[in-house]
């Protein structure tokens, strides 16, 4: 009788890098996600181009082991029966317990490094649940979105595109109608090639006005918002829609249209007269985007400081622009030194789901405000 050994090797150890590759990314986009609204108005990433990485703390994994309780301290108790369902017992910090508050601590804290992640990345997880709302199929049609769509398989192609489960399938599939089943005598004839077509998406064009006030009573708190919302709107626009304008308009007591690099970089001073960029909105909305061949969205950020006199014309201008566009957004920053806008008090009254205000306090509401206005 011949000797002979049988073992099966344990391909699970194969797998444990990518298992802990998988995780990893995991633990970053959980980070990521409970840290969005403070991450994305970093001043190094609103006030640079977007070309960069940036650096998310994440906590150190540690696996489960049986640990020594040299200090001979309590590790299990149970209550005495005085509590009752929903009683609030104590607060847990992000990172733990541990190491977070004032003075001198004696507790080690919890451990945490810092991840680089590319600016895409975050975008992916930023945009993942906005849109344009009201987006609507309008007559004219400015271009055609080519996409690739791999939807045929056939016997000829490039080695790239080679579909080793179609090939392994057609192997097994071969051999089993021969009566002598499994994978062998692998023969060109049995190779399948993933190909491609090209597909036309018809898409609409939509334009986007992003006004600004940039006048003496916007401090650098108040500007940075505005700039900081702004940013992630170019940016949102242009990773998910095609063929998107954006008009960017700049005023005081008088409104002027700016290129992109002075609307983000340019300070101003003077009164302030909103309705000076409401009227150049306007203008610019009957000359060169007409509401049937366009989606119109336009947007306004300002700390409510305008003129008591001119608020009844503002009124009268933004109702135009409701019936213009699709969307008609006005954010309100209330800096350090707010008091009762009026501005906002008389806009309120209008009532159009078309028209929506958000008021910003401080630098995480940003995300709050991406969200109310493309949720």
């Amino acid at each position: 009788m011949p000797r002979f050994t049988i073992s099966r090797e344990d391909w699970s150890l194969h797998r444990k890098g990518h298992l802990d590759r998988q995780r990893h990314r995991e633990k970053v986009r959980e980070a990521i996600q409970k840290n969005l609204s403070s991450i994305i108005t970093e001043e190094s990433i609103v006030m640079s181009d977007g070309q960069k990485t940036i650096k998310v703390p994440i906590r150190s994994i540690k696996q489960y082991c049986f640990r020594f309780n040299y200090h001979k301290k309590r590790q299990v108790g149970q209550g005495e029966g005085n509590t009752e369902v929903g009683e609030l017992i104590g607060y847990k910090h992000q990172w733990g317990d541990k190491g977070f508050g004032k003075g001198a601590g004696r507790e080690p804290g919890i451990d945490y490094y810092e991840t680089d992640i590319t600016i895409e990345e975050l975008e992916d997880i930023l945009f993942e649940d906005l849109r344009l709302p009201n987006f609507e199929t309008k007559k004219k049609r400015q271009m055609v979105a080519d996409g690739i769509d791999f939807k045929d398989i056939r016997k000829k192609g490039l080695v790239c595109n080679l579909d080793w489960r179609r090939t392994i399938l057609e192997v097994l599939k071969k051999n089993a109608l021969r009566g002598h089943p499994g994978f062998y005598n692998l023969t060109p004839e049995d190779l399948r090639y993933r190909t491609w077509d090209v597909v036309h998406r018809p898409d609409t064009s939509a334009v986007i006005l992003a006004m600004m006030d940039t006048s003496g009573s916007m401090g650098p708190f108040e500007k940075y918002i505005a700039r900081s919302f702004f940013f992630w709107v170019q940016r949102f626009l242009r990773t998910k829609y095609r063929n998107v304008e954006i008009v960017y308009l700049a005023h005081h007591t008088e409104a002027k249209e700016t290129n992109e690099d002075e609307f983000f970089t340019k300070g101003e001073s003077g009164g302030t007269r909103c309705s000076s960029v409401y009227r150049k909105a306007l203008e610019i909305i009957d000359e060169r985007y007409p509401p049937a061949d366009h989606n119109i969205y336009a947007f306004h950020f300002s700390d409510g400081d305008n003129l008591s006199s001119d608020n009844e014309l503002c009124l009268e201008l933004v109702r135009k622009l409701v019936s213009r566009c699709s969307l008609v957004g006005y954010g309100e920053i209330e800096g350090p030194y707010y008091y009762t806008s009026t501005l906002r008090t008389t806009l309120n009254s209008i009532s159009d789901k078309r028209f929506i205000t958000v008021v910003i306090r401080e630098k995480g509401e940003v995300y709050d405000a991406l969200k109310k206005f493309f949720g």
